[in-house]
């Protein structure tokens, strides 16, 4: 288990819960920051993460999709860039254990990637373990 400093935002619930078995640390989904949430709106969760980033950092972790790079794309629009880390997962094909069939793009995500990978994506984003 490492201790981050930064906010991680994944794309979504699967993608938090991988993650949690690495990191002690705030893990974010972000699948609100790219499709309004009819209970959150789209403003108050790009606010949450502004401030985030403005107090802890932001590190950006999401699959190699189409889904993944417009989260992305719009936390950079949004956030400052020395507030904001990206990580980036390799381009592994394949499909996750829990879906019946493999994504659009017939890539891993980041629930299907193994410990030992998100944890060298993170130190290569520049994380701050503590």
């Amino acid at each position: 288990m490492i201790r981050v400093k930064e906010a991680i935002v994944v794309e979504g619930r699967y993608d938090k819960a991988k993650l949690a078995g690495l990191v002690d640390g705030l893990i974010v989904e972000g699948t609100k920051t790219a499709l309004p949430n009819p209970n959150l709106p789209f403003y108050r969760t790009l606010r949450y993460l502004r401030e985030l980033a403005k107090t802890r950092g932001l590190i950006v972790l999401t699959d190699s999709d189409g889904a993944g790079f417009l989260i992305r794309h719009k936390l950079a629009s949004s956030i400052p860039p020395e507030q904001l880390k990206h990580a980036y997962i390799p381009d592994v094909p394949g499909k996750e254990r829990r879906k019946a069939a493999p994504s659009k793009e017939g890539k891993l995500g980041v629930e299907g990637m193994d410990l030992a990978t998100l944890r060298k994506a993170l130190e290569g984003a520049g994380a701050t373990l503590e």
